[in-house]
């Protein structure tokens, strides 16, 4: 299994575009034998502490294998709606790990 965590960064006033790309993106995961765990939009009085700047969602979403991962970033109905993405995603942190 490996675990992908992601830090999105949107561009302010592409929310709702945002949204439309994860309608097509996030049921794509299990095609490809994966699962959505969690999508959280934290609010401002969720964070302890923090030395960045803070993300607009935060993603962990779970792979049986490293080649599923790269397979659902393959994929060609995914590919038809990056658009979307690219017109609404300022940046991303991806961070990969295994559970311990």
């Amino acid at each position: 299994m490996i675990f992908i965590t992601q830090l999105i960064y949107i561009l302010e006033g592409q929310e709702d575009t945002f949204d439309q790309f994860e309608a097509f993106a996030i049921p794509l995961i299990s095609r490809y034998n994966g699962e959505l765990l969690f999508r959280v939009r934290p609010s401002a009085d969720a964070y302890i502490q923090s030395k960045m700047e803070k993300p607009y969602e935060i993603h962990l979403v779970e792979f049986e294998a490293e080649q599923d991962l790269n397979n659902f970033m393959q994929d060609e109905e995914r590919k038809r709606f990056l658009h979307l993405k690219e017109q609404s995603i300022r940046s991303v942190v991806l961070i990969k790990g295994s559970k311990l």
